[in-house]
């Protein structure tokens, strides 16, 4: 989802099934800020499965000041809104791995 200047209002911008994270990544801007809901497979130490709704902030290094800003003042209303409890922030597409999810997740068990 991005952040629509003119309407001042997040809008979705595209919707993906079945993608990895590591696909995910390819996907985001490299210079501009996304919000990302993934549903995401987590197979728990004691084999227990689940599919956690995260939300995830991408706000690379190198955007624009207001850009920046404006995601922000959006981003706590967006999961208020929507309910979400497992919240991340990533500063570079880089650091959207399976590895960073797991690691991220296993903190809720």
């Amino acid at each position: 989802m991005k952040v629509d200047k003119d309407r001042q209002m997040v809008v979705l911008e595209e919707e993906f099934q079945n993608i990895s994270p590591e696909e995910l990544k390819m996907e985001l801007p490299e210079r501009q800020p996304r919000f990302v809901v993934y549903s995401y497979k987590y197979v728990h130490e004691d084999g227990r499965v689940s599919y956690p709704l995260c939300f995830i902030f991408s706000s690379p290094v190198g955007c624009k000041p207001e850009q920046q800003m404006m995601y922000a003042g959006s981003k706590n209303r967006l999961v208020q809104t929507a309910e979400l409890t497992k919240v991340f922030e990533i500063r570079t597409t880089d650091d959207l791995t399976e590895a960073w999810l797991q690691e991220k997740l296993s903190f809720f068990r």
